[in-house]
């Protein structure tokens, strides 16, 4: 099993970015759970308007809007784990998320790839997806794969399925997966479970996590909650990750965006826990800020790199995993 290297604990020199204090963060944490009481997020998922309505959120079924209270929300936090079991085919690849360490994966999904042949940019395929997985097999950098690129010379039905086939077959890392539905979720399951002898032993040795994307702002689709609902299910670690944009899908400021990020990402950890207390869950963020200009997000500048250090923050207040995209 890997262990990786301290991030973020206190030592008596080196570099680090505060980008606000523990008061600063209550502030953000009263916010969303305002946020979450009276505005809500809206689903269309009828399974999922179920389980929040049982669980004590207030549901209006004709609009599909669910307003949480704050004690469910903190009750979801306080259940979901620590720290979190990410396995790998062989338990050399076994992977464990716990407080204060630092790990790195690749990030998906790519749409263009560059041929390594003939140096043109182009549409990835199957095979590129079983290239780029070995790759980061052999990586020792890499602690886990997400499927870089999505096959596009097979049928877009069943794309996401193929992808993780050939991921499957090339690494035995730990693969990250943004299946679509809950059939698709449950399609990958049984491959995961025919690879390592049952659904019993896949709960015990989770060798494949799940990942969503709430839609900014504050909406858990059906395919995003059909996926957190079936992960939990299973026991499979689900990473629940925001993408909101500030200046686009959110507000412009740092503090605005953070609430509405952190209020995506607590709705699907609710969800996730009133489905089954305890599910691991991982504190997600590929949220950066927009491009007035040029009306696109833009990875890799300062702002993001503000915001992922916060939402790391955030993630470490809650005592969840994190997993922080884009830098």
């Amino acid at each position: 099993m890997k262990r990786r290297d301290h991030a973020g604990r206190v030592r008596s020199g080196g570099f680090s970015l505060n980008v606000f204090s523990e008061d600063e963060f209550k502030d953000v944490h009263l916010a969303t759970l305002e946020v979450l009481e009276h505005t809500g997020v809206f689903t269309d998922d009828p399974e999922a308007i179920d389980i929040l309505d049982g669980g004590g959120a207030s549901v209006d079924r004709k609009t599909g809007v669910v307003k949480i209270p704050p004690h469910l929300v903190e009750a979801a936090v306080d259940s979901a784990p620590e720290r979190v079991f990410a396995a790998g085919r062989h338990p050399k690849d076994d992977l464990m998320l716990d407080p204060g360490r630092v790990g790195f994966t690749t990030f998906g999904e790519g749409i263009r790839i560059v041929d390594r042949e003939t140096g043109e940019s182009r549409e990835p395929t199957k095979q590129d997806v079983a290239d780029t997985a070995r790759l980061a097999d052999a990586m020792s950098e890499l602690d886990a794969y997400e499927i870089a690129v999505g096959a596009k010379d097979v049928s877009p039905e069943t794309a996401t399925i193929h992808s993780y086939e050939a991921a499957l077959c090339n690494t035995s890392k730990n693969i990250c997966v943004g299946p679509l539905s809950k059939w698709e979720t449950e399609v990958m399951l049984d491959m995961a479970a025919a690879v390592v002898g049952g659904r019993d032993e896949l709960r015990r040795r989770p060798i494949l996590m799940p990942g969503v994307c709430p839609v900014s702002p504050l909406k858990l689709p059906r395919d995003c909650s059909e996926v957190i609902v079936a992960s939990a299910r299973a026991g499979m670690p689900c990473n629940i990750l925001s993408m909101a944009m500030a200046g686009g899908s959110a507000p412009v400021g740092l503090a605005g965006t953070l609430v509405v990020h952190n209020a995506e990402v607590l709705a699907g950890i609710t969800l996730s826990q009133l489905t089954q207390v305890g599910a691991p869950v991982l504190y997600g963020s590929s949220t950066t800020a927009m491009d007035l200009r040029l009306a696109a997000a833009s990875v890799g500048s300062p702002e993001c790199g503000v915001i992922s250090a916060a939402v790391a923050f955030i993630a470490r207040q809650y005592r969840l995993p994190s997993y922080v995209a884009g830098l």
